[in-house]
């Protein structure tokens, strides 16, 4: 496995004593009880009083403020102290913000996974054995029964369409402004977004060049919610649709013009192996020498820090658990090696950009 720099020095020797090991045990087996403490703690506003308050504050304050029992205000605030993110003064036993709860606070990437963890993964993590055992995302059934999350995106209930929608975006939006810069070096006329979604990357390419032409390829649900999202919108008039379901393998890309550009972000992680072979396939069919395929992902073993590493190894449980059964987040040998099998190959490879995203740069063979 090629870990980066940062991540080797991490992953491959120990690096904590005993008891610091023995603490993140325990940690890990009330993991849930302190995620929902953290979570109550800045939805009830705990947080942000004590961060706005210069001598800190009582659990009789923090009850009074929030309209929380004594009681209800003493447990989260006694849990949150072992959990590191309040402080107690020994003297006057106020309480206020350290540095872990003003991350909780003030870091967007944390607020999303929060929100995403919460209303779209937390009651679906209880089934993750039986989806890692049976290759199916038992986990789903929780909001209704269907194969996988796609087919049921527009039919989630708002907050966790809120949620889901909120997670994909806060990490492909990041990345958009140096992907277009990235892509537009090559002047596409024609730009092939597979699994477009609701059309925010292909608003963001009509926007950046007057004459590009692009094609969303998505899910025939998706389609409707781009159609919806775009419309009446400047450039939306060189943005058209192909649906289809590409887990049908005989279902080939539209072949009715040519494309420069085949762009998929943060698509093919949503696919199994086979599949994601089976789909490079058919973009390859309908490639020629001039045309590249952009694959966009968060690739975990190249990421610069440990807890990208660590929220992208944890995001390949959501696709176990709710959104497929069988993908997860890609390490850089298994998606070059998919890459070849489909026939192409890597000519170039783009890292660092916006929250760990890779282009994977890829032409015929």
């Amino acid at each position: 496995m090629n870990l980066s720099p940062a991540l080797e020095k991490a992953y491959s020797s120990e690096r904590l004593s005993a008891r610091e090991a023995q603490q993140r045990a325990e940690w890990i087996a009330f993991g849930p009880i302190v995620f929902q403490v953290s979570r109550l703690m800045l939805k009830f506003g705990i947080l942000d009083m004590l961060r706005d308050s210069d001598e800190g504050m009582t659990i009789e304050e923090v009850a009074e403020r929030t309209g929380l029992s004594v009681y209800a205000a003493k447990v989260l605030l006694e849990a949150s102290l072992t959990i590191g993110s309040v402080l107690v003064d020994k003297n006057t036993d106020r309480f206020s913000l350290s540095k872990i709860g003003w991350f909780l606070i003030n870091d967007p990437a944390t607020r999303v996974n929060i929100d995403f963890n919460h209303d779209v993964n937390y009651q679906g993590w209880f089934d993750l054995e039986e989806a890692l055992v049976k290759g199916k995302p038992a986990g789903l059934k929780y909001f209704g029964e269907w194969p996988t999350i796609y087919e049921a995106l527009s039919q989630l209930p708002e907050q966790v369409q809120k949620s889901w929608f909120g997670f994909d975006h806060f990490y492909s939006d990041s990345s958009f402004a140096q992907a277009l810069d990235i892509v537009f070096a090559g002047n596409p006329d024609t730009i092939l977004d597979v699994g477009g979604n609701t059309g925010r990357w292909a608003m963001q390419c009509v926007t950046h060049n007057p004459n590009v032409k692009v094609t969303v390829m998505d899910l025939p649900q998706q389609v409707d919610m781009m159609e919806k999202q775009t419309a009446g919108k400047d450039g939306a008039e060189r943005i058209d649709a192909f649906a289809t379901d590409l887990l049908d393998d005989s279902n080939s890309f539209p072949t009715n013009k040519h494309y420069d550009v085949i762009w998929m972000s943060q698509f093919l992680d949503c696919f199994g192996e086979s599949e994601v072979v089976s789909i490079l396939r058919r973009a390859a069919a309908i490639m020629d020498s001039k045309s590249r395929v952009y694959i966009m992902e968060t690739v975990w073993d190249r990421q610069r820090f440990e807890p990208a590493a660590f929220c992208l190894t944890m995001t390949s449980l959501y696709f176990t658990a709710l959104a497929n059964g069988n993908s997860k987040m890609f390490n850089t040998d298994d998606l070059k090696r998919l890459i070849s099998e489909a026939g192409l190959e890597v000519e170039k490879i783009h890292d660092g950009l916006g929250q760990g995203h890779s282009i994977f740069v890829c032409k015929l063979k």
